[in-house]
């Protein structure tokens, strides 16, 4: 389930300054929803990135193990993976 905002296919835009992106805020909020995160810079580093709600959840929700195989390459390559039972090791006592 991606976004559901077409990325308009722009160059990036340089980051905002603080200041600029407090005037523009209405710009920067529309910009991260149809162009991509934008980055805000305070003191000439940047700090903050503004992103859709939406891509912000699914960069934090863990992917599950089961997907995670399922979407590999080996997936359905016929590869055994099947373990033989261990019946432990003899040891002299």
């Amino acid at each position: 389930m991606g976004s559901k905002i077409k990325r308009a296919a722009s160059r990036p835009r340089r980051p905002w300054q603080l200041r600029e992106a407090k005037a523009r805020l209405s710009e920067v909020f529309r910009l991260a929803r149809t162009e991509g995160p934008q980055r805000i810079t305070r003191h000439g580093t940047e700090t903050v990135v503004v992103m859709p709600a939406e891509d912000f959840d699914r960069m934090r929700q863990p992917e599950s193990l089961v997907d995670f195989f399922a979407r590999s390459p080996l997936s359905g390559s016929g590869i055994d993976l099947k373990r033989k039972p261990d019946c432990g090791h003899k040891i002299d006592v």
